[in-house]
């Protein structure tokens, strides 16, 4: 084979561009854009910028950091702070016993209608909150559908109780959980399933020893997400379980009842639950945030 000599210009290099290109681009061929930002491109991005950061930023000059520590340590905020954390969390853990299995068999299994059932599970997302609290009271209320016979036969009344809390929490919260976890199932490989079934392990055991553990980054992002959508629940709780100091009253409920009372209060409140989100986008920076 007869190497190019170095003052020469090869017929490829011609076509392509030569080494310095490739060289520019790179193996994967691509390269970032080099230079300034277009000026329409500029300032409407730097205006979206403010619009997103101003509120975060008068929330942090605002705040009342020299009395911060006594407006946190009040037993009105230390119960409604308590209660949020314990709700938040009752609500994950039913939306990972119940949003998983529907995870999987959206995106495992073929039958009709699947499409409607997906749309059906995301409806929350884009629902507004309130008209979830209303629809919830409608099906589980004293008078609802499921929610009258629960009561006449059981005597287990939902709404205005914290187990109400629990479930508004969870109506919400379970879509980002199920998002999650279907779209991780559709990125894994159903091979490793379909071996350990060939080799006499049942569906169930196939899902417990092989796909659980492929899909455990999914399952922990969607139940970081979820969680942190519950914590910060308003609409469908304060509809669906009312505003009870030490019984429905979560932190965000808190921070609406203070803001009519006690600024200060509401602020401090806010900061705690701005820096519950910063924590979240920070654990999940690897999976959601990583520049490409």
């Amino acid at each position: 084979m007869t190497l190019p000599s170095p003052g020469r210009t090869d017929a490829a290099d011609t076509v392509t561009g030569g080494p310095r290109r490739r060289r520019a681009f790179g193996f994967g061929g691509s390269r970032r854009a080099r230079g300034g930002a277009p000026l329409p491109l500029l300032v409407p991005a730097l205006i979206g910028l403010a619009f997103l950061t101003l509120p975060l930023v008068a929330l942090l000059i605002r705040a009342p950091w020299r009395s911060m520590p006594d407006l946190l340590t009040s037993p009105e905020v230390w119960q409604a702070l308590r209660l949020s954390l314990v709700c938040a969390t009752a609500a994950t853990a039913v939306s990972l016993v119940i949003g998983v299995p529907l995870a999987w068999l959206l995106a495992r299994v073929e039958f009709p209608g699947r499409g409607l059932v997906r749309a059906l599970v995301t409806l929350p997302l884009v629902l507004p909150p309130v008209v979830g609290g209303v629809a919830l009271l409608m099906a589980l209320g004293r008078n609802g559908v499921v929610g009258k016979w629960l009561d006449s036969w059981f005597g287990v009344t939902l709404p205005f109780t914290t187990t109400g809390v629990v479930i508004a929490e969870a109506f919400v919260a379970m879509p980002f959980l199920v998002i999650s976890v279907e779209g991780t199932l559709r990125a894994a490989d159903p091979r490793y399933e379909e071996a350990a079934t060939t080799l006499g392990a049942s569906r169930f055991t196939a899902f417990r020893r092989v796909t659980l553990p492929l899909i455990a980054p999914g399952v922990a992002a969607g139940a970081v997400l979820a969680w942190a959508r519950a914590l910060g629940e308003f609409g469908a709780t304060i509809t669906f379980a009312g505003n009870f100091p030490g019984r429905t009253q979560t932190m965000p409920l808190a921070v609406y009842l203070a803001l009519q009372n006690d600024p200060e209060s509401a602020i401090a409140l806010s900061l705690v639950l701005l820096a519950v989100s910063v924590a979240v986008l920070a654990g999940l920076r690897d999976r959601w945030m990583s520049a490409s």
